[in-house]
């Protein structure tokens, strides 16, 4: 990052002082991120996209509240994370998926892959969500906000309320899981 460009905290305090493209530079980059972790967690596409709208305006309503006492993208995914919960909980499935999510917006920033290329990312992708869907609701959770938003474990740990040595011990399960199941469905095809 340049010196032009601010970092998360000060455009989130601009926005917070009435600044609205503070917002937009903030929305352009978690906007991927963010929704990919929703649809995921929530399990469909839909659901995300009501999750994610949800998450975005708990931002703009508790602006004033926001204070530099965490990195900007911890108490956002706080809100995400809280929004989503809200969700869960209303329908009754909290941590519950009923069906995988398909296909995922890809980042805008990213060149457009060959056709063998697509193919191939589009079946690691299914076996990955596949897998993803095998796991606890507690690691799949902890894996997404490491991968997805790329947070680190304390924030993790923050977000979700666990410790960061039970934040530490779900990635790690996580993976070990995921490993395997890739694994197996290598072997299987």
């Amino acid at each position: 990052m340049t010196d032009a460009t601010p970092n998360d905290e000060t455009l989130m305090l601009a926005y917070q002082a009435g600044d609205a493209g503070a917002f937009d530079t903030l929305y352009q980059r978690y906007r991927g991120r963010l929704f990919r972790f929703l649809a995921h967690e929530a399990g469909s596409r839909e659901a995300g996209e009501e999750i994610y709208q949800e998450a975005w305006l708990r931002l703009i309503r508790h602006r004033e509240q926001y204070r530099v006492e965490a990195r900007f993208s911890t108490w956002l995914y706080r809100l995400a994370h809280s929004a989503l919960v809200d969700h869960l909980r209303k329908r009754g499935r909290l941590w519950q998926h009923e069906e995988t999510v398909a296909e995922l917006p890809e980042d805008v920033a990213c060149p457009l892959p060959g056709p063998e290329a697509e193919w191939e990312r589009r079946l690691t992708a299914q076996a990955l969500s596949d897998c993803l869907q095998t796991l606890p609701e507690e690691q799949r959770e902890v894996f997404l906000l490491r991968e997805e938003a790329e947070l680190s474990l304390q924030a993790i740990a923050e977000i979700t309320g666990a410790g960061l040595e039970a934040a530490k011990s779900r990635l790690r399960y996580a993976l070990k899981k995921l490993r395997q199941c890739l694994a197996g469905r290598e072997m299987a095809a």
